[in-house]
């Protein structure tokens, strides 16, 4: 079981090295390329785009193949298109390549969460957190590097071919320690489906708030800190810094905090922190504020995007103890929309209120999470007293009521 988590939280993490990786090498690629602040936008929603059309075919490759195979055919795959991405010479090109880094970067995360949630079966531990902590930390890892390869003048193409190369050695170091998921020895009949389901829904704008909230926190922490708060470019990075590191470290503790409270409250209590965090940082004009708030974001929305991803492949849990993809990749189908959604809502908002108003709807999307997880806790429960009663096991979901 120890080899099977490592190797979990080995693909998590390269997942965060491979995002971190291209993502802080966006300014030399847009250079590159000759692209303007309009045309660069366009280019960079095709990892968005990507990612939305490859996450419900992903449930289903995974209901089809097991997570081990979708993981290792898309984790090379992704490999292999990175260093492409230093090749591109114009806007379109590059668009058109990051389209494809979506689609295998969404079929990884979806078959990652597909093996993490058999690990959890297997395990009996609630350490689906404790996962994306990995990809948090793996993220930070890549962007570290991306760090030392800008300042040392690596080209787009050199670096990415290194990390292709390392993440390459890393897929072949974890593949045969993937949990594969138990196959239904007949074709199992289907259940209800999942566009019928309301606690599906709710599980998905869960995550889709969460990934609003936090790709906002992301994207416009630092510009907040430099034209909200007059800090340098250097100081202000340190404040999603600590946003990130907030996160990375409440999903180290996730397991322990999930054992002790259940996912409902989890959810509620992080969402109003989390929102509680960005008000204090728009209102408080005090710089140690801006961190403070930052920092209680990041904490406080570390488990809004596991969590949901966990309850949602518990929902679709057989008998048999498998089952669970296709519930996945929908409720990541509704989760990454909010990536494509957020940036350009975000930016309207801010060029016509200001950026502080804009981060106040942030926090607002954030604290809907906790009326969304009440929703979801109560939709499982009408859903658990309509199935019939030789049906009840399939679909359990811990909420911690």
């Amino acid at each position: 079981m120890r080899a099977q988590i490592a190797a979990v939280l080995g693909v998590f993490a390269l997942n965060g090295i491979a995002f971190g990786s291209w993502a802080p090498r966006v300014p030399a690629l847009a250079a590159q390329v000759g692209a303007a602040e309009g045309s660069l936008g366009l280019s960079l929603l095709g990892a968005s785009v990507g990612l939305i059309a490859s996450a419900s075919l992903a449930g289903r490759l995974c209901a089809r193949y097991g997570a081990r195979v979708v993981v290792g055919v898309a984790a090379l795959a992704g490999c292999a298109v990175l260093p492409v991405l230093g090749l591109t010479g114009s806007p379109l090109q590059l668009g058109l390549v990051l389209v494809v880094v979506g689609v295998a970067a969404g079929c990884h995360d979806v078959a990652m969460n597909v093996a993490a949630v058999t690990v959890l079966r297997r395990s009996g531990r609630a350490i689906m957190p404790v996962f994306h902590a990995g990809f948090s930390i793996g993220g930070m890892l890549g962007a570290g590097g991306a760090a030392i390869a800008a300042a040392n003048h690596l080209s787009p193409f050199r670096h990415l071919t290194i990390t292709a190369v390392v993440g390459a050695l890393v897929v072949a170091a974890f593949i045969r320690w993937i949990p594969v998921e138990v196959r239904p020895e007949q074709r199992p009949e289907r259940g209800r489906s999942a566009v019928r389901r309301p606690v599906l829904w709710l599980l998905g704008f869960v995550a889709f708030c969460s990934s609003i909230a936090e790709g906002a926190s992301s994207d416009w922490s630092a510009f907040f800190g430099v034209h909200q708060r007059g800090l340098d470019e250097s100081a202000a990075a340190l404040v999603y810094a600590g946003f990130s590191v907030a996160m990375a470290i409440m999903r180290l503790l996730g397991e322990r905090i999930e054992s002790r409270w259940g996912a409902t409250r989890m959810l509620v209590c992080g969402a109003l922190t989390a929102a509680c965090g960005l008000f204090v940082a728009v209102a408080v004009p005090m710089v140690v504020f801006t961190y403070v708030g930052f920092a209680l974001a990041g904490g406080g929305l570390a488990f809004a995007f596991p969590i949901a991803l966990e309850l949602a492949g518990a929902s679709g849990r057989r008998a048999d103890g498998g089952g669970g993809e296709r519930e996945l990749g929908f409720v990541s189908t509704i989760a990454y929309s909010g990536f494509l959604l957020g940036p350009p809502m975000v930016g309207g908002i801010a060029s016509v209120a200001g950026l502080p108003f804009s981060l106040v709807v942030v926090g607002v999307f954030a604290s809907a999470i906790a009326p969304l997880a009440i929703g979801a806790n109560r939709a499982r429960r009408r859903e658990q007293r309509s199935t019939p009663s030789s049906d009840v096991a399939h679909r359990v979901i811990t909420m911690g009521d």
